[in-house]
């Protein structure tokens, strides 16, 4: 029997049988305004302009305009399902994913948000999202599940996706999705593979990096280069144009779930309260638990280079 491993099942360290395809229709809830939203488990955040745009269990999206320091919560979520990916590309116009397959939209930077797909017959959960522009995206999830849009989301198109060298089938979960500047696509995903598009995810090729684990996150190093994380404290460094990835030493065995890159500054997140920051370009890096070693689940960097963190608790307090 095949388990489905999501990152929210993770952080409470428990593996969700995978749902039956025959499930009982969803009823689209909406999520529900809470005092305590923002000690809600966090899966994603992203940059909408100058404002921090975060999502995470119960349909919950917190929004920042402080660069971090105070959030309250957005208006009008229109599903309390757990949301696992976000994509802005300005200010004001955003994608978000989750499970039951659902993409919400906002046109007003976070504070509202519709629905643009949601399948409600089955639970197949959607991981990761991102936009290139308006128009063109990218959505993947679980059993190689890849959805692609010309219209900003009108309409949602699933992609066929070849079996990877040695296997008979495309069934690996698609854990996260990142960009280079040229508009290349790299979804990071079980069994140490790595997929890679250059025509916003119509078509991939696998990328195998040596190691066996789920990659869960990856982001693009100022070089070009890749720095991708995994299970147990793996992190791996590499290129796609060249063979062979290395592991770059750690001591934590806290699963890497969020990698994020400005400039020579390099910070991956985890599990455990795993951080380890570089400011070389991520050729060396320093290791530390955060304050109390709770599970972090995502990092950005605000304005002036400070991490903006959140974990399986909500948003860490911010520290000037």
């Amino acid at each position: 029997m095949r388990y489905m491993l999501s990152l929210t099942a993770v952080l409470l360290a428990t593996a969700l049988p995978l749902m039956s395809l025959q499930a009982a229709p969803l009823e689209a809830m909406p999520a529900v305004q809470s005092r305590n939203a923002t000690q809600a488990t966090m899966l994603d955040a992203v940059w909408a302009g100058e404002r921090v745009v975060a999502v995470g269990d119960h349909g919950v999206v917190l929004l920042s305009d402080d660069h971090g320091k105070r959030f309250h919560q957005a208006s009008s979520v229109p599903l309390s399902t757990p949301l696992t990916g976000v994509s802005f590309v300005d200010a004001k116009r955003g994608w978000a994913v989750g499970h039951w397959g659902a993409i919400l939209s906002t046109m007003d930077g976070g504070e509202s948000w519709q629905i643009q797909r949601l399948s409600s017959a089955e639970d197949r959960p959607l991981f990761a999202v991102h936009f290139f522009n308006a128009q063109q995206g990218v959505a993947v999830g679980l059993w190689s599940l890849v959805l692609t849009t010309e219209d900003g989301g009108k309409t949602w198109t699933e992609q066929p996706l070849q079996a990877p060298p040695g296997a008979k089938r495309a069934d690996l979960n698609l854990m996260g999705l990142f960009a280079d500047s040229r508009g290349t696509l790299y979804a990071t995903a079980e069994h140490g593979q790595v997929l890679h598009s250059e025509d916003h995810g119509k078509s991939w090729r696998y990328l195998d990096t040596g190691y066996e684990g789920t990659l869960w996150s990856g982001a693009v190093l100022a070089d070009g280069s890749l720095l991708l994380g995994g299970q147990r404290g793996t992190l791996l460094h590499g290129s796609a144009s060249e063979q062979g990835f290395r592991r770059l030493p750690t001591q934590s065995k806290g699963s890497v779930t969020s990698v994020v890159v400005a400039g020579p500054k390099v910070l991956a997140v985890g599990l455990d309260g795993l951080m380890l920051q570089s400011s070389d370009g991520g050729h060396s890096f320093q290791e530390k638990q955060s304050a109390d070693g709770v599970s972090l689940t995502e990092a950005l960097f605000n304005a002036d280079g400070a991490p903006v963190l959140f974990s399986r608790r909500g948003v860490i307090p911010y520290q000037e």
